[in-house]
């Protein structure tokens, strides 16, 4: 992330995303597929580590081998071999990003779910901290139920950050400045839709 000082001097959060140019890879239609879409790729890899049924893909679009796919449902009309730049964000004011979010790693209820542990009166054990307490009911039903807050994997989901704002297109560097924070780290992929 970084800041810019909008028109009336406040500084702005904004984070740089390289968008593009995309290629689209494949054309769907509702004759031949059941539903109207267009596939695009973007970064480009070596041949020597593309699988043969991928290379076949990008032959037959006419494009070199690309690292990530992604489908769109759009009602624009596209060929195979069309670029998609960053100038389909000139006229938007908001976008969505979809990512994944930075992995937690393994945490306790305390780190995973705010439980309070043996200072407050509500979740944990009454003589050992950070411990999720009683977690089952009685003979009935006998079992622990699913969706139950425990100890567990935090992060790495995949996020929507839906209505974030577009500060600034620059064409000439494929870049689209946009307010606040995107899900992931630093140089990981995300799905911008208008």
């Amino acid at each position: 992330m970084t800041s810019v000082f909008s028109a009336d001097g406040k500084n702005v959060p904004c984070t740089v995303v390289e968008v593009g140019p995309c290629v689209v890879t494949q054309v769907k239609t509702v004759e031949k597929d059941g539903y109207k879409a267009f596939q695009v790729a973007f970064d480009d890899k070596k041949e020597k580590n593309t699988p043969a049924a991928e290379l076949g893909h990008f032959k037959k679009a006419g494009v070199t081998p690309k690292r990530h796919l992604a489908e769109f449902n759009y009602d624009k009309e596209y060929n195979l071999g069309d670029q998609i730049s960053v100038e389909m964000f000139a006229d938007a004011k908001f976008v969505d990003v979809c990512g994944t979010s930075k992995g937690k790693g393994f945490k306790g209820v305390v780190g995973r779910y705010n439980f309070g542990g043996v200072q407050q009166s509500t979740h944990g054990q009454d003589d050992r901290q950070r411990h999720p307490g009683s977690i089952g009911a009685c003979s009935y039903p006998a079992k622990v139920f699913k969706g139950m807050r425990m100890a567990g994997r935090t992060g790495g989901d995949t996020v929507t950050v839906k209505n974030l704002e577009v500060l600034k297109v620059i064409p000439e560097n494929n870049i689209l400045v946009l307010k606040g924070s995107l899900p992931g780290t630093k140089g990981s992929i995300v799905i911008i839709n208008k």
